[in-house]
């Protein structure tokens, strides 16, 4: 992790930076960063209308504590239909609308680097707005080093800078498809800080599907009846059709890296797989994986091989990844981190 960090904080000398900056972990990182150890640094703040209560006032109070420079620009997205209308490519719209607005700000002022705070864990999650990171140039320097969510957490603590636990988009909790209004944003805003205050934690999501009111809470101190009567009356006061709890919660929804097998022909090898959430362009994907040498790829099947290291690995257009003559599950996981950067996905 020390390794990592050291490689960070060559990043940036020598350039003007300007962070994409939530407040959240990952962003907090960089922005420290580049204060620090870049030419000049400016964070931007994007108020999109559709963020947790507060979320631009702690922006700026953990700019302030950092030193660094800070922005910010209003953007209402539930004003536009392409981003409004829910469509699955909505944080694709999301992104590319931010971006955008950030890069006028970067040439207005003539500075050198846009950066954002996409690490490698979030290369194993459903988003889609990283595909507009690769098509503008958008520099994602945890990704570069090999930074994952929980060393960037470590990180932030070990330098005894705070940040914000609550920085996702609440159109995040809305179903696909289902067009995202004001009521809806407001609702789902009210009943998480219902939550947050009932069960004495940050870490709650009330997911709006087709009305019905799906909580993620670490729920023991709700386990009363009185307290899940009062939860059911609030929030069908502001709109929700019904209220049901989760028990898998919101801290357990990932799941586990990889699934590891013994292979059939080489009892003393082993394999593992994995399966991201989301689809491959594969033709994308081929020219990426060149980079570690020579590629196999058929369209028909549906398919990319590549070896890497002795390891063979098979990559599916669906989001699956094999990979035989694995050492062990370090060996495993540092194999599928070499990979995520090169993937690219589909919407």
């Amino acid at each position: 992790m020390q390794n990592k960090l050291e490689k960070l904080k060559h990043y940036f000398p020598g350039y003007k930076v300007i962070i994409a900056f939530s407040g959240g972990a990952d962003s907090t990182l960089l922005a420290k960063i580049a204060q620090d150890y870049s030419d000049d640094a400016l964070a931007v703040t994007i108020d999109n209308g559709v963020m947790p209560e507060g979320f631009t006032k702690k922006a700026k109070e953990i700019a302030g504590k950092i030193g660094i420079k800070h922005e910010v620009i209003e953007e209402n997205l539930l004003k536009n239909p392409s981003f409004s209308a829910n469509h699955p490519n909505r944080c694709y719209v999301c992104k590319d609308i931010f971006h955008s607005r950030i890069k006028d700000v970067l040439q207005e002022k003539d500075f050198d680097m846009l950066a954002d705070g996409t690490n490698l864990t979030d290369l194993l999650e459903d988003r889609p707005g990283v595909l507009v990171n690769y098509e503008k140039d958008i520099k994602m320097p945890l990704i570069e080093v090999g930074l994952m969510s929980p060393e960037v957490r470590d990180i932030l603590k070990d330098m005894e800078i705070t940040y914000s636990p609550s920085t996702t988009c609440l159109a995040t909790r809305i179903s696909s498809g289902s067009p995202l209004t004001l009521k809806k944003i407001n609702r789902i805003q009210y009943a998480e800080k219902l939550l947050q205050k009932l069960s004495g934690t940050k870490l709650v999501r009330v997911r709006d599907e087709d009305g019905n009111a799906v909580i993620e809470v670490d729920y023991k101190k709700l386990l009363n009846s009185q307290t899940l009567f009062y939860i059911d009356s609030e929030l069908k006061a502001v709109g929700f059709r019904k209220t049901t709890l989760n028990l898998g919660g919101y801290a357990h929804q990932k799941k586990e890296l990889t699934i590891y097998k013994p292979c059939k022909d080489e009892k003393n090898k082993i394999m593992f797989e994995t399966e991201l959430p989301y689809l491959l362009d594969l033709e994308k994907t081929c020219k990426e994986l060149k980079q570690l040498g020579k590629v196999k790829c058929s369209r028909e099947m549906g398919l990319a091989m590549v070896e890497v290291g002795g390891k063979n690995i098979t990559l599916f257009s669906k989001g699956k990844i094999v990979a035989r003559r694995v050492k062990d599950q370090v060996d495993a996981e540092n194999t599928l981190y070499q990979l995520l950067p090169l993937i690219r996905r589909k919407i």
